[in-house]
């Protein structure tokens, strides 16, 4: 099973990073962007430190209260979530 959740962590974390980067390409190019509600789903399913990773690393959603809030908190439940499953 801790292979499994490593598994999940590494691929999730990816995932969420890309997808992260990709909606501050298309806020660039002004194109269709990435709903909000899909960035709190990936950081809740684990990918919480992929989003915050891209959020400082793109400078993309750095002025929202509720990412500056809501993915810390997220990353937080990540961390216990993933210390009790990999004990």
């Amino acid at each position: 099973m801790v292979r499994g959740v490593l598994l999940w962590f590494v691929l999730i974390n990816i995932i969420a990073y890309v997808v992260m980067s990709e909606d501050k390409n298309k806020a660039r190019a002004r194109r269709e962007r990435v709903p909000e509600k899909t960035l709190f789903l990936l950081a809740f399913m684990g990918g919480a430190l992929g989003i915050w990773i891209a959020m400082y690393r793109k400078r993309h959603k750095t002025r929202h209260t509720s990412f500056l809030i809501g993915i810390p908190l997220l990353l937080l439940l990540n961390i216990l979530l993933y210390g009790y499953f990999l004990r």
